[in-house]
């Protein structure tokens, strides 16, 4: 899909899998986030994605010409899940807004399982 902005000068064509990949590192690099998450709808199951396929848990739509996010994402255990995900969706919105300069309507964050981080992560 490919996402349009109306320029001065002419119109600015880009793929929209360029702005969910921007979001995806965006929200990863957030305090309490261990990462995103693919949800397999075959058994429920979600899984901690690699950062290769970060994009898989974002979903991004335009409409009028401005952008809602949707993030799946895996917390770390032990912190306040409703104050993470407000960081992340003001977070998100306002690095996409500047990144892409279109409109972020909405950040939509679904949580999609806890994990303990390890010493070593």
């Amino acid at each position: 899909m490919k996402g349009r902005i109306n320029a001065q000068m002419g119109d600015i064509c880009f793929d929209q899998d360029v702005v969910a990949k921007y979001a995806a590192l965006c929200a990863s690099e957030c305090f309490g986030v261990v990462g995103l998450a693919s949800v397999n709808m075959k058994d429920g199951l979600a899984r901690l994605l690699k950062n290769d396929n970060m994009i898989q848990g974002v979903n991004l739509t335009t409409e009028n010409g401005e952008l809602k996010l949707d993030l799946h994402i895996i917390v770390a255990y032990g912190v306040s899940i409703s104050t993470v995900c407000e960081n992340l969706m003001n977070d998100v919105k306002y690095r996409v807004q500047e990144f892409s300069g279109m409109k972020v309507r909405t950040v939509n964050v679904f949580v999609e399982g806890v994990r303990v981080l390890d010493e070593e992560d």
